[in-house]
């Protein structure tokens, strides 16, 4: 990466702060320390087969896991204590001796239930809790092999690739301060270069940790002697000082009026004259300073960046998503590499330089061998919509969106080996969790192998008039505070009372009675013809109190709900 320094006057003849050669060696000892140090921790803090797992599995317990989902799931009990013990099994079994470890299935579970029921939002949050690689796909979307379409053992590309990214993300956090102390450094390096004049004082040096910069040409070296008859007195360097004004040039010999201000900055505060060194690291030191402060954000310097071409961004036929990872890296290094010279703002060029230190820092072969062990031993696939794959057995002709993507889950589900860049993974011990409404079809329509694989069947309850009313109020994502903070950005308040709280749970029980269940879901569409109104009229009014009672409600929505044609159409 190089760059040039836009703060020096162009028209004017310049010399570079001079480093010593120990200052120099100093840096570069520095740099090659804080690298080792990186790799050492990252080696550290890496987990093979065997070692101990996450600190999230030993903090959970399963009634703590269940508290955590009760706090944005009303309800379903029996299906959070069944994900709970399956999750919390995930650790009682990294503390089986290795001998009976692999015996050890992982207790598969299907919920079922109607939609809207909240299936869908336990995946989400358990995503979140878990601390695990763990993926949600959909099982409408698979063919079945040798078919146009998503084969099923693209759901564990996915979660390979899920834990990839999280290991990465885990990596990135332990050296994140190594990495912004080194895109910091180099940041002065653009705006201040550290460098050494050479034997002519025109060469430029390689100093510390393996940064180039261009070293200026010294004008003393150059500059015609004084005649005899003139006093001679040594050249006096340019230096550049930093303040609050930004980079500027102190004043040269002659400039009397900035005389005081050239002592103040020459001598330290016992009043000896500083030397370069010393003048050039008290300068650094003040324009890290600025650069801490966020003061020069929007200055512009010029950086180069490397541009490798990536195969990711390409269309891969259907089905190949897990090529040979050997060949995918030898079309990349086919490619040629270029460079590319961007004028940034400070602000992104220390983005950019973030980004590199974290490259350098984090080893990926590491980071891809930690993956693969999380994905083996705690992976977990949440399957969802598996009942739109069930059909009646026996029909004429092959049935490649159903029969035939069971089968190709069967061995997955039991365990197997699949392909993919980053290598083979085992299924073994992955744990699958599939959901599904069952109005059309019966989890007795699957065929029996399938059935097999997912021993703990859990029924999720509809929800009641008494479940909506606690769907708006208690969870922490409730609909009333999301409406409440959405429609406080302009500048109004709204009230939901309690009596105006339960009629709207009374009229989305009451069409969800009259018409196709579609479970919390109807509380959505409820809310949003109430409020729209509110919601169009905004921002006027701002500064208002707006309250929503029982009043309000049925003023509202009375001629919708009692319209059987307004219903079907609006509600």
């Amino acid at each position: 990466m190089t760059s040039h320094d836009d703060t020096r006057p162009p028209e004017e003849t310049t010399t570079e702060l001079a480093t010593t050669q120990e200052a120099a060696s100093e840096a570069a000892s520095e740099t090659s320390s804080v690298a080792a140090s990186g790799v050492a921790s990252g080696a550290a803090s890496g987990a093979g087969p065997g070692t101990e797992p996450p600190a999230w599995l030993d903090e959970l317990t399963p009634r703590q896991i269940v508290a955590e989902l009760d706090r944005y799931i009303v309800g379903q009990d029996a299906a959070k204590k069944s994900v709970a013990i399956a999750l919390r099994n995930r650790w009682r079994r990294q503390r089986v001796d290795e001998e009976l470890r692999d015996e050890i299935a992982p207790n598969n579970l299907i919920l079922i239930g109607p939609t809207g029921v909240g299936k869908t939002e336990i995946a989400r949050r358990l995503a979140r809790l878990a601390g695990a690689p763990f993926v949600k796909v959909e099982a409408s979307k698979f063919t079945e092999v040798g078919y146009v379409g998503r084969d099923v053992e693209s759901m564990v590309r996915d979660l390979a690739d899920t834990a990839v990214n999280l290991v990465r993300a885990e990596r990135e956090d332990e050296v994140q301060e190594k990495a912004e102390s080194r895109a910091e450094e180099r940041l002065l390096d653009l705006l201040f270069p550290a460098s050494r004049p050479g034997g002519d004082g025109s060469a430029g040096t390689q100093v510390g940790g393996g940064v180039r910069v261009e070293t200026a040409r010294n004008p003393a070296a150059s500059e015609p002697l004084p005649s005899e008859g003139a006093e001679a007195h040594p050249p006096r360097p340019r230096i550049f000082v930093v303040g609050s004004e930004g980079v500027r040039p102190t004043a040269v010999e002659g400039e009397e009026e900035s005389g005081t201000s050239d002592d103040a900055e020459t001598r330290g505060a016992d009043g000896r004259e500083l030397t370069l060194e010393e003048r050039h690291v008290r300068t650094r030191e003040k324009l890290r300073g600025l650069l801490r402060d966020q003061k020069m954000e929007d200055r512009m310097v010029e950086v180069e960046v490397d541009q490798t071409p990536s195969l990711e961004g390409m269309m891969i036929p259907m089905g190949m998503e897990g090529m040979d990872p050997n060949f995918t890296e030898m079309l990349q290094d086919m490619m040629p590499k270029r460079k590319k010279r961007r004028t940034v703002t400070v602000s992104e060029a220390r983005r950019i330089f973030i980004q590199e230190e974290l490259d350098r820092l984090v080893d990926m072969d590491e980071v891809v061998n930690e993956a693969l062990d999380r994905v083996e031993e705690m992976g977990i696939i949440f399957l969802d919509e598996i009942d739109k794959i069930a059909g009646e057995r026996g029909t004429s002709g092959p049935d490649v969106s159903r029969e035939g993507v069971q089968r190709d889950l069967l061995p997955i589900v039991e365990g197997s080996n699949v392909q993919t860049k980053y290598g083979l993974v085992r299924t073994d011990h992955v744990l699958f969790i599939a959901a599904g409404a069952f109005h059309v079809s019966k989890p007795s329509d699957l065929i029996p192998e399938l059935q097999g694989r997912f021993p703990i069947r859990v029924e999720l309850k509809p929800l009641l008039e008494e479940d909506f009313v606690r769907i708006l109020t208690e969870p922490r994502n409730a609909l009333l505070h999301q409406y409440q903070a959405l429609i406080k950005t302009e500048g109004v308040d709204i009230v939901f009372s309690d009596d105006g709280t339960r009629e709207i749970a009374r009229i989305a029980a009451s069409l969800n009675e009259r018409m196709e269940n579609i479970g919390a879901r109807r509380l959505q569409t409820v809310l949003t013809t109430l409020l729209e109104g509110i919601l169009f009229e905004l921002p006027e009014g701002a500064g208002e109190t707006i309250l929503v009672d029982r009043d309000y409600v049925t003023s509202h929505l009375s001629r919708i709900v009692e319209d059987e044609d307004l219903r079907r159409y609006i509600l």
